[in-house]
């Protein structure tokens, strides 16, 4: 069982920078695949970046050389580094761990309540 806790979110300008965290609870954290998702109203749960235990990353086409994903197992903590920001990336940004596969929402076992960022023009 991992509890996942999202923190960092805002309210930014275009073109700005966030730093979400991820704190998860238990002691297998550096076994689990780390990815992040995010919901924009009215829209369906996409994904936005995953990391294996440290060294393989993803990310969805739409935030690649932009968002940067990382993690400190020593931390139990996942970040999501979100840098040149647009207002299309307004959404609830979600924290998630998997067992096994980390490419789409399935694979996902544990979610975060969410921490809502906000891009405006």
């Amino acid at each position: 069982q991992v509890q996942l806790v999202e923190s960092g979110g805002g309210l930014v300008q275009a073109g700005g920078s966030l730093r979400l965290s991820c704190a998860a609870s238990g002691r297998t954290f550096s076994t689990y695949r780390m990815g992040w998702f995010r919901q924009a109203t009215g829209k369906e749960r996409e994904f936005v970046a995953a990391i294996r235990w440290s060294d393989m990353t993803y990310y969805a086409d739409s935030v690649k050389g932009r968002f940067t994903i990382s993690r400190d197992n020593a931390k139990n903590t996942v970040y999501l580094q979100m840098n040149s920001l647009k207002p299309e990336d307004t959404a609830v940004y979600y924290c998630a761990a998997a067992n096994r596969g980390m490419y789409v929402r399935a694979d996902y076992d544990y979610w975060g309540q969410g921490t809502q960022v906000t891009v405006s023009s």
